[in-house]
């Protein structure tokens, strides 16, 4: 009898953890919100994403094959401090993607709290300025609280290592977040550099300064 137990126990402990990983192996996008991921800290694996793109594409980190990393900026159209930031991006992006360390932008705020938020504002805006980098909206919000986002803009510099994704940095893209010619601390440049030339990051984490992020409700 106690054998029995036994067998039982085992077959029922391998299907939850069989079925756990599974849903795991899902990329963001494809779980329920009860079973999105804790929030990511400085060291986690990033699981892979799949949002939609102002072209209509839909764009996964899976995407760049031959990327080292990335940096990804949760940023918004209607934010004056993503406004103040927005030609910072764009000079981050064409630094940087030819390193191999392409940007990839997200709008997390939900379009029902801010019109100019809206998709066809956020194409609108992308137009405008010329963006050579994803401009991503993140319908189900999931993506922006597995990242721990709060602000926009708030910065992320991720290293693939080992086959993963890894948080290297977390924060602010810089250390004045309203005037660029008063910028003395570069985060988000000195975490990309650190990492292309072989070193660790010597700052992994700072707070962003910025809107808070509109949840849905």
């Amino acid at each position: 009898m106690k054998k029995q137990f036994l067998i039982i126990v085992a077959v029922f402990s391998s299907c939850i953890f069989g079925s756990t990983q599974m849903v795991m192996a899902k990329p963001l996008t494809d779980l329920p919100e009860s079973t999105a991921p804790t929030i990511y800290s400085l060291g986690d694996a990033v699981s892979d994403f799949k949002l939609k793109n102002i072209d209509g594409k839909m764009v996964s980190l899976a995407d760049f094959q031959s990327a080292k990393g990335f940096i990804i900026i949760f940023t918004s159209n209607h934010c004056p401090f993503s406004k103040s930031y927005e030609d910072r991006i764009i000079a981050l992006d064409r630094k940087y993607t030819s390193q191999g360390f392409p940007m990839i932008t997200i709008n997390p705020n939900d379009p029902e709290a801010y019109e100019e938020d809206s998709f066809t504002n956020m194409q609108k805006r992308a137009r405008e300025k010329g963006y050579p980098f994803p401009y991503l909206t993140d319908e189900t919000q999931l993506v922006s609280k597995a990242f721990g986002a709060m602000r926009t803009p708030q910065a992320y510099v991720l290293k693939k290592e080992g086959g993963k994704i890894i948080v290297s940095y977390l924060g602010a893209i810089d250390d004045n977040a309203q005037d660029p010619s008063g910028v003395t601390k570069h985060y988000v440049e000195d975490a990309v550099n650190n990492l292309l030339a072989g070193k660790p990051v010597v700052t992994t984490s700072t707070k962003a300064v910025g809107c808070a992020i509109k949840w849905k409700s």
